[in-house]
């Protein structure tokens, strides 16, 4: 296996340069893992299928999912291809390389985990602001004209959040400097995450249900539905920093209620 992913990241490197590979090959990158992760869930909800999993019974209009995508696309060739552009002499300074030999695996996972916990502590604070009167009036909402998320919406925002925010998933690789193919797996990673965290389903099989401190769709599907200034639920991919300042009360408090419902209606039958 090893070798084939070898031999496979030889060919591109002898194909395309650095340059080519962190800035064209990220955003080509990107938009298929983005597009074809998220796309179903358009399919779902206008199919109406596993209904039985959706998180809220309303659902988006054909027109209001047309005008996500089309925003989507004007931004990420607008916002997020130049930026990847201008990015990549940073990158490079800071010691990221695409040559041979590759990490192992133990780098490979210790530098993701980093990345996970720094972007979730960065994440937090800077998605905490975003929801003060002003920030939140001018720009955020933007983000939230979709009470009822579904998987694209996840980076549905103003450019200026997408900068804002954007910060907090390179500020990790950008300490670092990693190999090329680790900013990648760090990348699908975190887009598979926010995808399924606005997906608006909860199934059985969904992360949050087996993985301690997950977030997920039905955590985050809470902060869409309540007003801006009482949502909660800030944290990005794992939610120990809401835990740690109580800002997931709410959410954690009607959970509960659920739970107990449940169990009263199991015991009445």
């Amino acid at each position: 296996m090893a070798s084939i992913i070898e031999s496979s990241w030889l060919h591109l490197i002898t194909h395309f340069s650095d340059f080519q590979l962190a800035s064209l090959g990220s955003f080509l990158l990107h938009e298929s893992v983005f597009f074809l992760s998220g796309l179903p869930f358009i399919y779902l909800e206008r199919a109406g299928l596993l209904s039985k999993y959706k998180i809220q019974t309303k659902n988006n209009s054909p027109t209001a999912q047309e005008k996500c995508i089309t925003r989507l696309l004007f931004y990420h060739f607008s916002v997020n291809l130049p930026l990847m552009i201008v990015s990549y002499p940073v990158f490079r300074f800071m010691g990221m390389r695409s040559s041979l030999p590759l990490p192992s695996w133990k780098v490979v996972l210790t530098q993701i985990i980093f990345y996970f916990i720094l972007e979730d502590f960065v994440f937090y604070w800077g998605h905490r602001v975003l929801h003060t009167k002003w920030l939140y009036k001018h720009v955020h909402s933007v983000h939230h004209e979709y009470a009822t998320p579904f998987g694209l919406t996840s980076e549905y925002a103003h450019p200026v959040e997408i900068l804002f925010l954007g910060f907090a998933t390179i500020v990790g690789p950008a300490i670092t400097g990693p190999h090329l193919i680790t900013l990648w797996l760090w990348m699908v990673l975190r887009v598979l995450e926010t995808v399924e965290a606005h997906c608006g389903y909860h199934f059985p099989w969904s992360l949050s249900n087996f993985l301690p401190l997950y977030g997920g769709s039905d955590f985050h599907d809470y902060h869409h539905r309540l007003l801006y200034t009482k949502s909660g639920n800030y944290s990005s991919t794992f939610v120990y920093m809401d835990w740690i300042f109580g800002t997931d009360k709410g959410y954690r408090k009607l959970k509960a209620l659920k739970q107990n419902g449940a169990e009263d209606e199991r015991k009445q039958t």
